[in-house]
């Protein structure tokens, strides 16, 4: 089943592009198909991508505003080892002529309905801020997945995140649910980190992930290549970090699917009739 994630932090500088890019990388690298959608006007996880924004042709405009399909926006960003849609300064005057439309929040949930089963995941990278943009990938995606760094603003930024979801809940998207909470640019020997993640911790528990991110100085060259970390440096510690995160994930997506079938069994009518365990047809 098709997971739809927007990445999103109203706060800058949290790594949150790092994040859309280099898990989109490893959750392909375990063999899932992913779409990475990049909402940013910035473009730097299409660049990240290995992906020039400067020569597409086909980005995230045309697939807001225009009716161009979505099978020929989409990039095959090859090296990276997962789909793209491209995101490039377009995305500002898409932004702008949005707001004219009827349904512009909808937009981007629509859009994507013919191709979204070809793909184990969807990962939106939103811009840094509550507008349009963003709103359309919240109203598309099943759940909201928030990288933080651990630092003085941390908390109070992520509470105005949070009310934001509960807003969106509440006016157009009902199922819109957290994904996780991740700590990024984690530096272990300052105090203030330590103190920030232990009170992450104590308010939102298994929410937060296990899995934690360094700050580490391959991680931070990678863009500058245009490739994800896992094609520039595979045994830097950023690189093995964001495996790890892949397989966290998708060990709670499997132990999510199961909770289902185990409720969708709980619900079943206490005769129904059981399915045949053999291929062979009954003579």
């Amino acid at each position: 089943m098709t997971r739809i994630i927007a990445i999103t932090n109203q706060k800058g500088g949290v790594g949150k592009t790092t994040t859309c890019v280099n898990l989109a990388a490893s959750l392909s690298a375990t063999r899932r198909r992913v779409l990475l959608i990049d909402l940013d006007p910035q473009g730097n996880a299409t660049m990240g991508s290995g992906v020039d924004k400067r020569e597409v042709e086909l980005s995230g405009y045309q697939l807001l505003l225009e009716e161009t399909g979505i099978e020929q926006i989409i990039v095959n960003a090859e090296d990276a080892g997962y789909h793209l849609i491209p995101g490039n300064s377009d995305l500002t005057a898409a932004e702008v002529q949005l707001m004219q439309m009827e349904g512009r929040e909808t937009r981007l949930g629509r859009r994507l309905q013919p191709v979204a089963g070809n793909y184990d995941y969807i990962l939106i990278d939103c811009p840094p801020s509550l507008n349009m943009l963003t709103l359309n990938a919240l109203t598309a995606a099943d759940a909201v997945f928030i990288p933080i760094q651990c630092e003085y603003y941390a908390l109070e930024g992520l509470s105005a995140l949070l009310e934001t979801v509960d807003q969106i809940r509440e006016a157009v998207n009902p199922g819109l649910e957290v994904e996780g909470l991740l700590r990024t640019m984690f530096d272990a020997r300052n105090n203030l980190a330590n103190d920030v993640s232990a009170q992450l911790l104590e308010h939102f528990g298994d929410k937060v992930y296990r899995t934690i991110i360094p700050r580490n100085i391959r991680l931070a060259e990678a863009p500058s290549f245009g490739a994800p970390i896992l094609k520039y440096d595979s045994a830097s510690r950023g690189a093995i970090a964001y495996l790890a995160l892949a397989a966290e994930m998708v060990r709670r997506q499997k132990a999510r699917e199961g909770d289902e079938d185990t409720q969708a069994g709980d619900a079943a009518p206490e005769h129904a009739p059981c399915a045949s365990t053999s291929d062979t047809p009954a003579a």
